[in-house]
């Protein structure tokens, strides 16, 4: 089987995993530091905080932005659930602004309107679709207009430059960045996470947030006077100094995740080269066309998707997905409308308020993509798609 997207491992991954199962150091040591120090270095950023997923990235991001009951945070209705759930998490509101049908990214114009109608709006999280930056300075100035943090959700982003050569994960225009390192994103770290920021005090507060709420770095005690014996500080106290959580990742996974940073450049650039052919191969053809006709060189292409007017074809989305995994070959749908889940119904929403996101929904579909996919095998998926859609 071909599938929409796969994960590359090497010997040189399986070594420095090994590697670190030796040393004996297989959480909260110094392979972490080392994830985190080369991420930071290569976007740009002040600090970075590992942890055990995107989603519990975005969980704290959530909770360090101020996120809570009586506040309400935006986001792109055509995202993994995990981008809205964030403000569940934390007894917040959720919210959602239409997308740009020409990116598939958030609408600066949608979340405009939507900010205008509820000013509770505490954070506004962006998702890079697919890899490609969002209009990130109309995003922002809306944002601060509004009083609210921006928080980018860049887990199909890692390895994404904007229009002026910065990479995303610098917050240029937020205040914090999440990626991710599921095994089908750009790299893999098993299960994994990042979130990236140059501020301070956010970062000391996801620091404490991430362990359980206890002090880190140098923080200041909130009861020194249980700290010391005779005035010498007892070397085994510690303070939870608000809520937090076990969202800490391991040196074991940060080992393969450090190891596939290393690969990086190489990765993105075949990702780049696949997508490029596809446009090429796709270019004239009636009924479909890339969802995202721009952006092929700067996006982190973690996903390759088409649009396809399957009426006019002839069709429907059910049987072409059907025809095409009986030739051996995986297609996804990236994705169905965060508005569209029950649980999400049963709090007011419909996916037909979002109308260019609901259009989307209904031509998409998710081609293979990933370093490892051969030019014989995409071949063999334009052809069958041409074959499937007659």
């Amino acid at each position: 089987m071909i599938p929409y997207g796969r994960h590359h491992i090497d010997e040189a991954d399986i070594q420095a995993v090994v590697d670190v199962l030796r040393k004996g150091e297989l959480t909260q040591g110094p392979t972490v530091e080392a994830f985190e120090r080369a991420v930071a270095e290569y976007v740009g950023a002040r600090y970075a905080v590992a942890v055990s997923s995107c989603t519990a990235g975005l969980h704290l991001a959530a909770l360090a932005a101020g996120v809570g009951p009586g506040t309400a945070l935006v986001t792109s209705p055509i995202t993994f659930v995990a981008s809205s759930n964030a403000a569940l998490y934390v007894g917040g509101d959720a919210l959602f602004a239409d997308v740009d049908p020409s990116t598939v990214n958030l609408s600066a114009e949608s979340l405009v309107r939507v900010l205008a109608a509820h000013p509770n709006v505490r954070a506004v999280v962006p998702v890079h679709f697919a890899g490609l930056p969002c209009d990130m300075p109309a995003i922002k100035a809306a944002a601060d207009a509004a009083g609210a943090v921006v928080i980018e959700d860049a887990a199909h982003a890692l390895g994404a430059v904007y229009p002026d050569g910065r990479r995303v994960g610098s917050c240029a225009h937020s205040l914090m960045t999440v990626f991710s390192f599921h095994p089908v994103k750009a790299i893999a770290s098993g299960e994994g996470g990042m979130i990236m920021t140059n501020d301070e005090a956010t970062y000391r507060d996801l620091l404490r947030l991430r362990s359980h709420g206890i002090n880190k770095l140098d923080d200041a005690l909130q009861v020194p006077e249980q700290a010391s014996t005779h005035g010498v500080r007892d070397p085994w106290y510690y303070e939870m100094q608000e809520l937090g959580y076990h969202y800490r990742i391991t040196d074991i996974q940060c080992a393969l995740g450090l190891s596939q940073f290393g690969k990086l450049a190489r990765f993105l650039a075949r990702r780049r080269a696949l997508a490029a052919a596809y446009d090429r191969a796709l270019s004239g053809l009636p009924h479909i066309r890339p969802a995202q006709p721009v952006g092929g060189t700067t996006s982190g292409l973690h996903i390759y998707v088409v649009r396809i007017n399957f009426a006019a074809a002839g069709t429907t989305r059910n049987d072409v997905m059907l025809k095409l995994r009986a030739k051996g070959i995986v297609t996804q749908v990236h994705y169905i409308p965060v508005t569209a889940h029950p649980h999400y119904r049963r709090l007011g929403f419909r996916p037909e308020d979002s109308p260019a996101a609901f259009e989307y929904y209904q031509e998409a579909l998710t081609l293979p993509l990933y370093y490892d996919l051969t030019d014989e095998q995409q071949q063999l998926v334009l052809a069958s798609l041409r074959e499937v859609l007659g």
